[in-house]
């Protein structure tokens, strides 16, 4: 199971081409990370952007996964 607890890591896809970059950011926790992903960078740069927890390397669509299907178990 994903620990949204634990420290994380954000490493956005270098733009090309959007005005605002965004830099390399640490978190408190992965659930902060996320959440700050989806909420304020822009959809172009999800793609290419992978967050690191526990020294495990994961694609933000991978994690969006994870997250849709514990959610879906919670209410099932």
């Amino acid at each position: 199971m994903f620990d949204y607890s634990a420290d994380a890591e954000l490493f956005p896809q270098r733009s090309r081409g959007h005005s605002k970059q965004i830099a390399y950011r640490r978190f408190d926790s992965a659930a902060r990370a996320l959440k700050f992903a989806m909420e304020d960078l822009p959809p172009a740069l999800l793609a290419g952007t992978f967050l690191e927890v526990n020294e495990e390397r994961l694609g933000l669509r991978f994690v969006e996964v994870v997250s849709q299907a514990e959610r879906a178990k919670r209410l099932g």
